[in-house]
This record gives structure tokens, sequence and C-alpha cells, in this order.
């Protein structure tokens, strides 16, 4: 009896290791067919690709943010390794929140957690906890996911949703990241969620994510943080876009680029109440 117990709950742990998707057929077709369909479609017809660590990509319905995702995800050189840094939505879970074992299910198959890379940060850190509340019913790594599937193929990656703090909090978390992935920098890439400002009239969005695009690409944090707050800059993502900018410091990175940027008016057709969204290269 003891033996079928300790089966079941072997069993029932390895299930809950298997993070299933919240949002398709909400944000993204669940059909692989269509899924992929979307992605190729949306995929530049030429395109010459970039060595980055680093890149920033919107987490909205692929209708919306999709090609901006796509299009920047399209000029990197793939790799193997890849640390998603995403934000919390929720009070779930938390601050730092690492998902560090197991795989995560979509309609084309499983992506692997680096379970490795995954362990050394958590050993590493203080900040960053192994928590997988966090990331059960947030979305905002989740959707990079079958962008990245289709253009990079197979990898491995690590997920930790983020929560808004203090510069002082982000330089710390940054320094537990890079202190461990320093080493393997040239075959590792970051990833930063995030999406801009929300819901104010189209000429307002953009103004105010110039602002901020401005100080991202000049890898400025403290900047970035203060004009958030100054013009009240809706970002949902400027704890992990910091964390990851902190990170590439680290690296010697210096150059950045937006490679697309739009707002839901180019879709939608409604200028009054609109989100921003870029795509930008960090290397």
């Amino acid at each position: 009896m003891t033996k079928i117990i300790a089966f079941r709950k072997k069993i029932a742990i390895i299930r809950f290791m298997r993070r299933r998707p919240i949002v398709s057929d909400q944000f993204y077709p669940s059909n692989t067919a269509q899924l992929n369909d979307f992605i190729n479609e949306n995929k530049p017809k030429a395109s010459s690709r970039i060595n980055a660590y680093g890149i920033i990509l919107p987490h909205a319905g692929y209708i919306y943010s999709g090609k901006v995702a796509i299009e920047t995800v399209y000029r990197v050189i793939p790799k193997k390794k890849i640390i998603i840094l995403g934000p919390k939505h929720t009070a779930y879970g938390e601050d730092y929140s690492l998902w560090a074992k197991g795989s995560w299910a979509f309609s084309f198959g499983d992506i692997k957690i680096d379970e490795e890379l995954a362990n050394l940060i958590l050993k590493n850190s203080n900040l960053i906890k192994e928590d997988y509340l966090a990331h059960k019913f947030e979305h905002s790594i989740e959707v990079q996911l079958p962008i990245l599937y289709n253009i990079f193929g197979e990898f491995k990656f690590v997920p930790i949703a983020c929560d808004v703090a203090q510069l002082d909090t982000y330089i710390k978390v940054a320094e537990e990241i890079s202190s461990v992935t320093y080493r393997l920098k040239e075959e590792l890439l970051f990833v930063a969620s995030t999406d801009m400002t929300h819901y104010e009239p189209d000429a307002t969005v953009r103004r105010k994510d110039r602002i901020a695009i401005d100080d991202i690409i000049n890898f400025d944090v403290k900047s970035l943080l203060k004009h958030v707050e100054e013009e009240n800059i809706s970002m949902c993502g400027v704890a992990p876009v910091s964390i990851l900018l902190l990170c590439l410091k680290t690296y010697g990175a210096q150059k950045a680029q937006v490679i697309s940027y739009k707002t839901s008016a180019d879709v939608s057709g409604d200028y009054s109440s609109v989100v921003g969204y870029v795509g930008i290269l960090l290397n």
C-alpha cells in the first residue's frame, strides 16, 4: 500500500511539472497548422540575422502583437538556451518565481525546462525562488514559446516571473542571474516580455512609448524607471526589461535597435484607446 501511495505521488508531481497552456485559442491558435501558418505568413521576406544577447518582445494576442514578435525573433541567430523574464499580472507566487523542472506543453509538443541552468540560478539566488504558482495563470511567457519554437527549432528554457520593485532589487536579481550565465553568454538568449503603454489615445501611447524605448536602447535603467513613474507609462514588463538590461550590461552589450513598433490601432483602426507593442534586439 505504501508503494502505491508513493507511486501516485510521483505521478502527481510529474503531471504538475508539465504546465499546460492557459491562453491557447485566446491569444494564439491551439491548432498547430493554423499556428504555424500565422507565424510563417508574418515572417519577413528576407532578413539578416544577428548574434544577439537579448530581445524584448510583446505578449498580447497574436492578432495585435504577433507580427512585432515574429519580425524580432526572426532577426536573431537561434540559440539552444533561453531565459525568459516575464511580468507578474497576478499576485500569486513568489516575487521572482522560477519554474525549475519539467516542461511546458503545447499542441505541437513539449518545450523542456533547462533544469541544469535553472538549478544553478536557484543555488546562487536569495531573491529568485523555485515557484510554480506564479506561472499557473500567467500568459506573458507562454505566448513567446510558439514563436520561438517555430523560428528556432528545439531549445530548452528557464522561465522567471518578475514582480515590480525598486532599482536596487532589480540590480540584485540581475547579479544573481548574470553571475551564473556569464560563462554561457555566447550560447544563451535573454527574452524580456512586455507590452508598452496601455489604453490611452494612439498619439499619447506613441509619445510615452518613445520615451521608454529611448531609455531602453540606451541601456539606462535608472532613467527608464524615472520616466515610467513621472510619465505614468503603463508598460507591464518594466521589471523583466530592467533585469534584462542590467544582465546584458555585465556582458558588455552596447547596441540596441528597434525592429518593429506598432499599436493595437494598426489592426483595430480604433485610435481612441490603444496598447503599444515593441520588438527590440540587443547585442
